[in-house]
């Protein structure tokens, strides 16, 4: 059988440019450039047995794209559009799956809080949506819209109709004013609060410290706060200078119970002021009280309460050594521009849902 000739190319300059770029770059895909190469040594003249040696590539595959170049030019050096894999669902099937994830799983019957993709994925068979999905494949559909129904958030309209004045007063204290008069030299401010959730748990077995590829394990298995524990606390600090001669001790505190007790009235240089109702994070203290659930409390693993004092006793004076004051930038401008858009928030919705609809 008579062997094929192999087909000439004749490149123009400009062809012959962009496939030596094209050849020899180091950002072009490599089947590119191997492709690119056999066009330029075909247009040396060289037969496609001695390219498919130098390219090392197959004689098929050479002559393959010799002659899709003597045909198509350098486009035909493209992979040819192919028509895919046929989807497995329809885009019906994909939007359904999408609108049940932004409705609550209570909506559908199914006694969850929030979904997850492996219980949207259940649901979807259990609704006759799609004989069968996986997990991954919901989640990529979700994803495509920047849905996360699994992700909540939570937040509390203001019902203290003293929210601003009180709020105010707090933060005019960080910035030491009192009533818009600087306070003194002999005058102090306070933060107090009572850190709760912290018991003495003894674990079954013992806590295995941190090692290469190993996280720490942890096996899971005062006594009371309340208005006494509380004035102790007072009368601590107010017995103690420079607290017990200052001329105010300015102490912010939260609308606890405990902290409205008239035992305070023994120590009149003591100005209780407290934080407005459910905003007990105007209170710095609850910083601190962060900082010791990260780095004392979490995880628990003692087996008394004095085991729990001691450990709090011994972080406050390692803390103390290098503390620093907190940064607090939240002002009176601050908490007008939030209460400016909370107003607008409950007034958006107010008028969604008094809105009647459309006929």
């Amino acid at each position: 059988m008579p062997v094929t000739a192999a087909r000439p190319i004749v490149l123009r300059a400009a062809e012959r440019e962009r496939l030596k770029k094209m050849a020899y770059g180091h950002k072009t895909e490599h089947r590119l450039r191997m492709r690119a190469q056999v066009v330029l040594h075909a247009a040396r003249e060289r037969s496609n047995a001695r390219i498919a040696r130098e390219t090392g590539l197959h004689l098929d595959t050479v002559r393959c794209w010799r002659g899709r170049f003597v045909e198509h030019g350098p486009a035909g050096l493209s992979d040819r559009e192919r028509s895919g894999r046929p989807p497995s669902f329809t885009a019906l099937q994909v939007a359904q799956v999408k609108a049940l994830a932004c409705r609550l799983p209570a909506e559908s019957g199914v006694p969850l809080a929030r979904w997850s993709c492996p219980e949207l994925a259940r649901e979807v068979v259990a609704q006759a949506i799609a004989c069968s999905v996986s997990a991954s494949t919901v989640r990529r559909w979700l994803t495509d819209d920047a849905l996360k129904p699994w992700q909540h958030q939570s937040w509390i309209f203001i019902t203290d109709p003293g929210f601003r004045t009180k709020a105010e007063r707090v933060l005019g204290l960080y910035a030491r004013t009192w009533r818009g008069v600087r306070l003194g030299e002999d005058e102090y401010v306070i933060s107090a609060d009572e850190k709760t959730s912290i018991q003495a748990r003894c674990r079954c077995h013992p806590t295995l410290a941190p090692g290469q590829a190993r996280a720490m394990r942890v096996n899971r298995t005062e006594p009371r706060t309340g208005i006494d524990p509380f004035m102790n606390l007072v009368a601590q600090v107010m017995s103690t200078e420079p607290y017990a001669s200052a001329k105010r001790v300015f102490w912010i505190v939260d609308n606890g119970s405990s902290h409205r007790g008239k035992k305070a009235a023994a120590f009149p240089n003591a100005v209780m002021v407290h934080t407005p109702v459910h905003a007990s994070w105007l209170n710095q203290v609850e910083i601190y009280f962060s900082v010791v659930q990260r780095k004392v409390v979490s995880p628990d693993d003692f087996t008394d309460l004095a085991q729990v004092a001691d450990r709090l006793g011994a972080f406050e004076d390692r803390y103390n050594a290098t503390a620093q004051p907190f940064q607090w930038k939240f002002t009176t401008s601050d908490l007008d521009d939030l209460l400016a858009r909370l107003d607008r928030h409950t007034t958006d919705h107010h008028e969604e849902s008094s809105a009647e609809p459309a006929t």
